[in-house]
């Protein structure tokens, strides 16, 4: 059974999503990340034949919608993320996962990508049956899935230089440096600054992307448009 990791860090304001200000205040921020964190975990739930495990960076008791959080996450395994950067988080907690599930197969996605769909995921992890290691490369040049036969091998990241848009190319080539053979999912928008909340937004308000998600990331594009309307005078918020 495959480990199916969340990388997740705490939706506090001033803490998280701080790229979407302006035009979102810092409260604003920290609640489209709740919504998109709660949206995920609700897509993980929904995935069949894995194991959930969230490494969390922060506390959710200070966070935005910490009761909903709370309660999504109950009867999971919840690691704390160590390490000075990402990449180190990132390797660490694929290792404590390794410690924690010997022998498991690893997907890793992230808190950015709220339009995920069970059958995305459920692809991915048979994807990986079929390979050593999985990628799913993001629009910006980053990813936002790495999935591991060996979780130990995302040593490898902690040289890789995230956040830029050469993060993806950079971290195929850290793996096929260990002799892995990477096979590639597809190409997905994450959020990271307002137009990416945007377009993701508008992507979930499609009715063929409605019938398809079941209502996935109806509360990220919920907390997007009560943005929105708060820019607008004249529009009731």
């Amino acid at each position: 059974m495959t480990v199916l990791l969340v990388m997740a860090k705490a939706p506090v304001p001033g803490a998280v999503k701080t790229r979407l200000c302006p035009p979102a205040s810092h409260l604003q921020a920290a609640r489209i990340a709740a919504a998109a964190l709660l949206d995920s975990l609700d897509t993980v739930r929904a995935t069949p034949g894995v194991t959930p495990v969230l490494a969390l960076q922060g506390r959710l008791a200070d966070a935005e919608e910490a009761a909903e959080l709370t309660a999504a996450i109950a009867g999971w395994q919840i690691l704390p993320q160590r390490g000075t950067d990402l990449g180190d988080r990132l390797a660490n907690a694929h290792a404590d996962v390794a410690d924690a599930y010997p022998g498991r197969p690893v997907l890793q996605i992230g808190m950015d990508t709220p339009q995920l769909t069970p059958a995305q995921l459920d692809a991915a992890v048979h994807r990986l049956t079929l390979t050593d290691a999985v990628l799913g490369p993001a629009i910006d040049g980053g990813w936002w899935a790495l999935g591991l036969r060996d979780p130990r091998h995302a040593a490898a990241l902690r040289t890789v230089p995230m956040s830029t848009a050469l993060t993806g190319h950079h971290t195929i080539v850290a793996l096929r440096k260990q002799g892995l053979r990477v096979a590639r999912l597809p190409l997905l928008q994450d959020v990271d600054e307002w137009p990416d909340a945007l377009a993701v937004a508008a992507g979930a308000a499609q009715p063929e992307s409605r019938s398809e998600r079941h209502a996935t990331c109806d509360r990220f594009a919920r907390q997007v448009a009560a943005v929105q309307r708060s820019l607008t005078p004249g529009i009731p918020r």
